[in-house]
C-alpha cells in the first residue's frame, strides 16, 4: 500500500477517532451490498469476467453520455492515487486533478457513506488482483456540476442492526437501491417525490427491464412476504419461480447477512405507498 490509509484520511478527511475500518468489512461491502463489480467488472457472454474483477466496463450508452466504469484495481491509474484521493473520488466524485465523475456513479448517495465503511472499501480495493484492462474516458453531452455538494468532513457510522435507520443506509449510500428504483425525471431519479416508485428503464443485451416499485403500495411490495422479498433480492426469482431480469446484482446481494437483509426489508416496508408511474 502506498501510504497508511488511516493517517492519510485523518489528514484530508477528518474522522471520528472511533472509526474502525477493516479489510473484512471492505470485502463484504465491495463484493456484497455495494456490488461494485456490477458496474466495474467486465461482462462476458457467460457473466462477469472475474479474471478482470473490477477492471472496468462500459455501463451505459445513450444520447446523454457514454459512461465507462473504470478499472479500480491496483493495475490502473487509481494505484497512483493516495488513499485519501481515492476515498474522495468515491464519496464526493472528485478526482485528484479536480475533475468531476459523472453519472451513473451515484455520488449523491455515496456522500452518505460512513468514514469507516469508506476506509474499509479503499483498504480492500488496494488488495484485489491487479487488472491491466483499459477503458476509455467517459464522454458526456450534458453539463456536469462543478461538485455534488460541499466538501465532506465526516460521516458517522450507523450501528448494524435491524432498524429503519440502518436499512435506509444500506438501501441508500451503500447499495443505492433507491436510485435505480425511483422514477426518473429530467434531473435524474426523483427521490423527493417518487422515492422507490420504480419505472427506471435499463437497456442491455437482455432487452429492456424496468425497475420495480418498492413502496408499500399494492403496485409494489404490499402483496409479498418478507422472505419473498429477500428471495427476489438475493436470488433474482419471483415467488412463482420466474426469473427476474438484469442488471440488478443478485449474485452480490446473495452474500448479504441476514441482519442486513432484514434491515433493508424493514426500511422498504415503511416507504410511503406510491403507485407505479404512468
Amino acid at each position: 500500500m502506498r501510504n497508511d490509509l488511516l493517517a492519510a484520511l485523518v489528514m484530508v478527511l477528518p474522522i471520528a477517532v472511533s472509526a474502525e475500518p477493516s479489510l473484512e468489512r471492505g470485502e463484504y461491502l465491495v463484493r456484497g451490498p455495494a456490488a461494485c463489480g456490477n458496474c466495474h467488472t467486465p461482462q462476458g457472454p457467460n457473466g462477469p469476467d472475474m479474471a478482470n474483477e473490477l477492471g472496468g466496463f462500459m455501463v451505459e450508452k445513450s444520447e446523454a453520455f457514454e459512461a465507462w466504469a473504470v478499472n479500480i484495481t491496483p493495475g490502473s491509474r487509481v494505484a497512483e492515487w493516495t488513499d485519501a484521493e481515492l476515498a474522495r473520488a468515491i464519496r464526493e466524485g472528485i478526482r485528484p486533478n479536480g475533475s468531476v465523475i459523472g453519472p451513473p456513479m451515484p455520488i449523491g448517495l455515496y456522500r452518505g457513506l460512513s468514514d469507516d465503511d469508506l476506509m474499509s472499501i479503499v483498504m480492500f480495493l488496494r488488495t484485489v488482483p491487479a487488472s491491466d484492462n483499459t477503458t476509455p474516458f467517459s464522454t458526456y453531452n450534458i453539463p456536469l456540476p462543478p461538485a455534488y455538494g460541499p466538501p465532506i468532513e465526516s460521516v458517522a457510522a450507523i450501528p448494524a442492526a435491524v432498524t429503519v435507520e440502518y436499512g435506509e443506509y444500506l438501501a441508500g449510500p451503500v447499495a443505492h437501491c433507491v436510485e435505480c428504483h425511483s422514477t426518473p425525471g429530467p434531473m435524474g431519479p426523483m427521490l423527493d417525490t417518487h422515492l422507490g416508485a420504480g419505472g427506471f428503464p435499463f437497456h442491455g443485451p437482455w432487452g429492456t427491464s424496468v425497475s420495480a416499485n418498492l413502496t408499500s403500495h399494492e403496485d409494489g411490495l404490499a402483496g409479498y412476504t418478507d422472505d419473498e422479498i429477500k428471495m427476489m433480492i438475493t436470488q433474482g426469482k419471483r415467488p412463482d419461480g420466474s426469473p427476474m431480469m438484469p442488471p440488478m446484482g443478485y449474485g452480490y446481494y446473495a452474500s448479504m447477512t441476514e441482519t442486513d437483509l432484514d434491515a433493508v426489508v424493514l426500511y422498504l416496508r415503511q416507504l410511503p405507498p406510491l403507485p407505479d408511474p404512468e
